[in-house]
């Protein structure tokens, strides 16, 4: 009697314990601060070759999808090798992607150099692409307490940046009320990578619309590498042109802006998205993660 009595008492003071800890405003942060992020996705780049390297990098992502489920794909660019040609796209995308598409993972495409050789017509019009027919275009995800739309991608076509397509940017993103506002292309305006030049005049062109109108992010591939640059005035810019192709030892370390960077490993990108944070995350084929970063940002007062 005498043993059960003490198991009996031991057990209310735990759970009175137990219930004081959970109830304190450290137990509340921690809860808080550990709360899952309202929308993750991957991010890939001159993929379309169809060969081991790109098969590698898409049998990760379907285990990583498994674990950390992602709602979407970003593709930047250099869909399908060499010209972009329909008859490739089963054998360098659906068979591939084939989990990721029974999954119901949707992918959001651009075009590279290489899709608008004979690809460009199909490309914009394929539904798995879901470009809806434009070169360039815009479209929303995700919901929180105190915004409507938690993300707004902008997909641009840096083959052919025209004064419209300029405005357009412009209109969009100064018309924007998401939370984090994040672009999307081929060609990097930062790089470090010795496999192309400077796209300076490609530069001079987005990069004020960025800073003007707040852009967070930006992801581009084209260069054969992941690299991620020092913030440019105020802005964040990721390459990711390893999800296929690749290209040994051609980052450049001794660059002002590069932050961190891989030559030697395919990779995509994981991001997870909540009202204050932007993870990034970079991972091999190999599963291993290569780099990390985090954006901050003070979320506003519901309205």
């Amino acid at each position: 009697m005498e043993i059960r009595s003490f198991r009996t008492t031991y057990l209310k003071s735990l759970i009175a314990a137990l219930l004081l800890l959970a109830l304190s405003p450290f137990a509340t942060a921690q809860i808080e601060n550990n709360s899952k992020p309202i929308v993750s996705f991957a991010v890939i780049g001159d993929t379309g070759t169809g060969d081991e390297a790109q098969l590698s990098v898409a049998r990760q992502m379907a285990r990583q999808h498994e674990k950390t489920p992602f709602e979407f794909v970003l593709m930047l660019g250099d869909n399908i090798y060499e010209r972009g040609e329909e008859k490739y796209v089963k054998l360098r995308f659906e068979e591939p992607y084939k989990r990721l598409l029974d999954a119901g993972v949707k992918f959001y495409a651009t075009l590279g150099n290489h899709d608008i050789i004979k690809g460009l017509e199909f490309q914009t019009r394929y539904p798995n692409f879901n470009m809806g027919g434009r070169r360039y275009y815009n479209f929303t995800k995700g919901a929180s307490e105190n915004y409507e739309n938690l993300l707004e991608f902008f997909a641009l076509d840096s083959n052919l940046m025209t004064d419209e397509q300029l405005k357009w940017l412009d209109d969009n993103l100064k018309s924007s009320k998401a939370r984090w506002k994040i672009a999307f292309s081929h060609h990097s305006i930062y790089s470090s990578s010795r496999m192309h030049s400077q796209y300076v005049k490609l530069r001079a062109q987005l990069e004020p619309l960025y800073v003007k109108n707040g852009v967070d992010a930006v992801f581009a591939g084209h260069s054969h590498c992941y690299e991620r640059v020092k913030p440019q005035k105020g802005v964040y810019y990721f390459t990711q042109g390893a999800s296929g192709e690749i290209k040994r030892k051609t980052l450049n370390r001794n660059t002002p802006f590069i932050a961190a960077g891989e030559d030697e490993k395919n990779s995509f990108l994981l991001v997870q998205a909540g009202e204050t944070e932007l993870k990034v995350e970079a991972i091999g084929a190999d599963g291993s993660l290569i780099d990390s970063s985090t954006i901050t940002r003070a979320t506003r007062a519901k309205q």
